[in-house]
C-alpha cells in the first residue's frame, strides 16, 4: 500500500503528551521513539555481539556489542520506520519475533519483501512522499528523504536507503 492514505492508529490509554518524550538508543539504528503518544521503533536490529549478517553480493558484518534492550522487552509498538533493507537494520530476529500486524514503513524494496514474509501493515513511499499518521488528538507527518548507503560503487550494490523526517503536531 502506498503512503498516500493517513495511518489511523488504535489510541491506547495514554494520553498524547506534547510536553516530554524520549529517545531510547538499542543499538547501531535501533531506536525507540516515544512522543505525543506514539511509540516508534527504527531499524530493528536485536542480534547480539559476535552474530554475523549478511549484507548482500557476499558481504558480512559482525556485531560488536548486545542491544540494550531484547525484542521481547519492547513496549507495544505503533509502527516500525525502516530506513533500508538488510541484515544491520532488519534482522532475522526482527523478521521472526516482531507482531506481523505492526505497521512498517519503508521504500518499495522493503516492502515488497516484508509482505512476502508476512507483514500485511507495510505502507511503501517514495522520496519525497508524506504519510499521515493519526493517533487520538497526535497526528505525525512522516516524510520519505532521499538517502544512500555511499558514493560510488556502493550505492550500486547495496539496497535504496529511505531517509526520513517526523513532524509531531495535534489534531486541527
Amino acid at each position: 500500500m502506498t503512503g498516500r492514505e493517513a495511518l489511523v492508529l488504535p489510541r491506547r490509554n495514554e494520553d498524547a503528551d506534547f510536553e516530554s518524550g524520549s529517545v531510547f538508543f538499542v543499538g547501531t539504528a535501533t531506536v525507540v521513539i516515544r512522543y505525543a503518544g506514539f511509540t516508534i521503533l527504527t531499524d530493528p536490529n536485536f542480534l547480539h555481539a559476535g552474530d554475523h549478517v549478511h549484507l548482500g553480493y557476499g558481504l558480512t558484518a559482525k556485531r560488536l556489542t548486545n542491544p540494550a534492550v531484547e525484542i521481547e522487552d519492547l513496549p507495544p509498538l505503533d509502527f516500525v520506520l525502516l530506513s533500508h533493507l538488510h541484515g544491520d537494520h532488519f534482522d532475522r530476529l526482527a523478521e521472526r519475533k516482531l507482531n506481523k500486524a505492526t505497521p512498517i514503513v519503508s521504500n518499495h524494496h522493503a516492502t515488497s519483501y516484508l509482505e512476502k514474509v508476512g507483514f500485511t501493515k507495510t505502507r511503501t513511499l517514495r522520496t519525497w512522499e508524506p504519510l499521515a499518521v493519526e493517533k487520538g488528538e497526535a497526528r505525525l507527518r512522516l516524510t520519505a528523504l532521499p538517502g544512500t548507503h555511499g558514493p560510488g560503487p556502493l550505492g550500486a550494490v547495496l539496497p535504496p536507503v529511505m531517509g526520513s523526517m517526523l513532524e509531531f503536531g495535534r489534531a486541527g
